[in-house]
């Protein structure tokens, strides 16, 4: 039945077709190309820092994808590692080149926090997203209205101006879920989210009669966590996992704190993160049933 079964895993894509992978996951893919071929080498990050002239400490951000990698350092790099054939290194600047674009959300920089903006490259190279909100309906599903609601909540003392260009942000990431190859989002709403009057009777309305306009689409699922489920099984932060077709790129799991977030891909940890999701929407009604909940959510409100 759709909603309980675990995730499977990907059939993995080679790296070079994905034109439009975004720089952020390429930044990634291309940090773990580096650290395997540093190991392969057999030499150390001091190594590696020695002949690009830099800190461990930026070795160690390239490698994990946190900075981008200058052509010249790429091209180095390489030879210290003992990769002499040219067409190879000319592919790997090439993606390197890539990866150091701006992407779309750049243009937000003003109101984009740094510990927020990996999630918004990531979700532009996913295959699948799943997330599990205890508090809001997800940015990728909300409202202009709601959004506005939910902006100013947390930020009552800032301008019109910053609030206005925070929902444009947020109205802007959700153009993902219209393209061609849009990833499957797959939604576990805590029930207290349905019963949070945010913004009023007249924004819930159309907040959730857009959640289900939007369970219509073949690429969205939503499942309603009730209380007697997440008082046994809850993660207590919002979590958002991302799984992608793309070759060398793990799973990013993504959990959210009052004012930052930590992203983690150690398989260890994702495997946690995982488990609670498919615990959760194990033991929750399943997306026909949710589906139900959701309108006896939106007949309160009218």
């Amino acid at each position: 039945m759709p909603g309980t079964e675990p995730l499977q895993p990907l059939r993995k894509q080679a790296l070079a077709p994905v034109a439009g992978a975004s720089p952020t996951a390429l930044r990634i893919v291309l940090g773990a190309q580096l650290r395997r071929m540093r190991g392969e080498a057999g030499l150390t990050p001091e190594a590696a820092a020695s002949r690009i002239r830099c800190s461990t400490a930026k070795i160690s951000r390239m490698e994990t994808g946190h900075s981008p990698c200058k052509e010249r350092d790429a091209v180095d790099l390489l030879a210290l590692y003992g990769v002499t054939d040219p067409g190879r290194t000319a592919e790997f600047v090439d993606l390197v080149r890539r990866a150091g674009q701006r992407g779309w959300w750049r243009n937000y920089a003003d109101v984009l926090p740094d510990w927020f903006e990996p999630l918004v490259g990531l979700e532009e190279a996913a295959a699948s997203i799943r997330t599990y909100e205890g508090h809001y309906i997800p940015g990728l599903l909300q409202t202009a209205d709601y959004a506005y609601a939910v902006v100013r909540s947390g930020h009552a003392l800032e301008s019109e101006e910053v609030t206005r260009r925070r929902v444009e942000l947020r109205l802007k990431r959700q153009e993902l879920l219209r393209r061609p190859d849009a990833p499957k989002l797959w939604v576990l709403l805590d029930e207290a989210v349905l019963l949070r009057p945010t913004g009023g009777a007249d924004v819930m309305r159309e907040q959730l009669a857009h959640l289900l306009d939007m369970t219509e689409q073949p690429h969205v699922i939503v499942q309603v966590a009730p209380f007697d489920v997440t008082a046994h099984t809850s993660p207590g932060n919002g979590i958002t996992y991302l799984r992608f077709a793309m070759e060398g790129l793990p799973d990013v799991a993504y959990i959210e704190h009052l004012t930052n977030a930590t992203s983690v891909n150690k398989q260890e940890s994702t495997d946690e993160y995982r488990w609670i999701l498919d615990s959760l929407s194990a033991q929750s009604p399943s997306p026909v049933e949710s589906r139900d909940l959701l309108r006896q959510a939106l007949a309160r409100y009218s």
